[in-house]
């Protein structure tokens, strides 16, 4: 019985930084997109990071991604699945569903 190859795949979507894990990734049959299938996320249970169950909420009724070419930052092979992140595109810094309290903006 042999493992299955896992993806991590890192990709813009909507001025953020996305990295998930997928079991698929193919060229797609529409020119210029990447087909990403069978993603991949933590047992459901008690929520660590609400990131990765916000991405499991945004994607959950997707069978296949047909993510654009030019939208793909980078596809790794790896050994074991990590969690997924949605970063910050400027900053890179992870962006966290909920508001951080104690960080507000002043008027100067």
């Amino acid at each position: 019985m042999s493992k299955a190859v896992l993806y991590k795949v890192i990709f813009l979507n909507h001025g953020k930084v996305y990295e998930v894990f997928a079991e698929g990734v193919t060229s797609s049959g529409l020119y210029g997109f990447i087909e990403i299938s069978e993603l991949q996320f933590s047992d459901e249970g008690v929520v660590i990071d609400p990131t990765e169950d916000r991405i499991r909420e945004e994607f959950a009724d997707s069978e296949v991604l047909h993510l654009p070419m030019h939208s793909v930052l980078r596809v790794e092979q790896v050994k074991s699945r990590g969690q997924c992140k949605i970063r910050d595109r400027e900053s890179g810094e992870k962006v966290t569903p909920f508001p951080v309290i104690g960080q507000r903006k002043t008027d100067g």
